[in-house]
């Protein structure tokens, strides 16, 4: 597209934005908190996935006053299933720092707001174009997708230096009027129209100034190098149960992969020992029956989880028991949750 045309694309694309947008309930307010809190939910979550997870987590933490005053289980526990929870975490910081620097304002500079935990450029842009009408950039993978077929840019969207590339090229089209229709259209034309395969290039409303349309290029843009290598684990998972119905867990560490959240006994597969064995040192376990539960696999961003999980019965001293009761207001990570419910099943069977 030639950026004589720039006018006709900005007008295009906000009409279109606003005849076609998705009927979602972050579009519904101006609140710079709540629009932050969506913000931080679609990072790598699906908008069908999200919807409920924003909508009851507004409904737990209305304001930033309620989310910066929450305790730290009950947060994780709102925020449970939708992984990467080192999102919540960072947004709860940000907060805080909101209400103690900021009088519970949301900042409506960018510089003030990337100084805020968790704070990245995309979100910055995001909350000050949409909820304060500022023309600032808001770069995710969609709109990097479609500027790169639009304006033929073949900078790799996996290198960190490309985004600037695309952070000016949307400064020098932005609509300075509409900047939140603007950023939101090209982010929905890239979730909906411009697709990472198979782009419904007849249905797209700036068809006619897309580079990559004229010169038959949409399958070969935008430029991606492959991920990183997966790195594969595999673990051992005990549900252990003692005579009073109580089943036994443990609380990650504090920082890295599941911070603080609740699992079962995990120990890493090894050929030179036995797991149950090494789980009977390590919590003291007098060991009765064994049964196995279904295997799964969990996958993160660059880390595959291969888990053997099973029930045994079991008598120790040491390590945190607990009934089911008490193990539904605990944070799980979703693998834990897969195996617990395996465990109910395989319970009923035996009861």
């Amino acid at each position: 597209m030639s950026y004589k045309y720039e006018k006709e694309f900005r007008q295009n694309l906000v009409e279109w934005f606003e005849n076609e947008k998705r009927d979602l309930p972050w579009r519904k307010t101006k609140d710079p908190y709540k629009i932050w809190v969506s913000e931080v939910m679609l990072q790598q979550t699906r908008v069908d996935t999200v919807i409920p997870y924003y909508e009851n987590f507004l409904e737990k933490f209305p304001t930033v006053q309620h989310l910066a005053d929450a305790e730290e289980e009950f947060l994780l526990k709102q925020w449970e299933g939708l992984g990467y929870y080192s999102r919540v975490r960072n947004l709860q910081a940000g907060v805080r720092e909101v209400v103690e620097t900021y009088n519970s304002i949301v900042p409506k500079t960018r510089k003030e707001i990337s100084t805020l935990k968790g704070v990245g450029p995309y979100t910055a842009g995001a909350v000050l174009s949409i909820a304060y009408g500022v023309p600032e950039h808001a770069v995710d993978g969609n709109v990097m997708r479609v500027l790169s077929r639009v304006l033929l840019l073949e900078d790799d969207i996996a290198q960190p230096k490309s985004k600037k590339v695309f952070e000016k090229a949307v400064m020098d089209l932005i609509d300075v009027k509409k900047p939140s229709e603007f950023n939101q259209g090209l982010m929905e034309l890239g979730a909906l129209v411009c697709t990472p395969t198979s782009p419904k290039c007849l249905l797209c409303p700036v068809r006619d100034y897309c580079g990559a349309f004229a010169e038959g290029r949409t399958t070969e843009l935008p430029i991606k190098t492959k991920k990183t290598k997966v790195k594969k684990l595999s673990y051992d998972v005990f549900v252990v149960e003692n005579e009073e119905g109580k089943l036994l867990l443990e609380k990650r560490p504090e920082t890295g992969l599941l911070a603080n959240m609740w699992q079962f006994p995990m120990i890493e597969q090894a050929a030179e020992y036995a797991s149950t064995v090494e789980l009977s040192k390590s919590y003291q376990i007098e060991l009765g029956g064994q049964s196995e539960l279904p295997s799964l696999k969990h996958i993160f961003s660059h880390i595959v989880w291969n888990l053997n999980s099973f029930y045994i019965k079991g008598e120790s001293t040491k390590g945190d028991w607990f009934t089911l009761e008490q193990i539904a207001e605990l944070p799980l990570p979703v693998p834990m949750q897969k195996i617990l419910h395996s465990y109910k099943i395989e319970r009923c069977k035996i009861d």
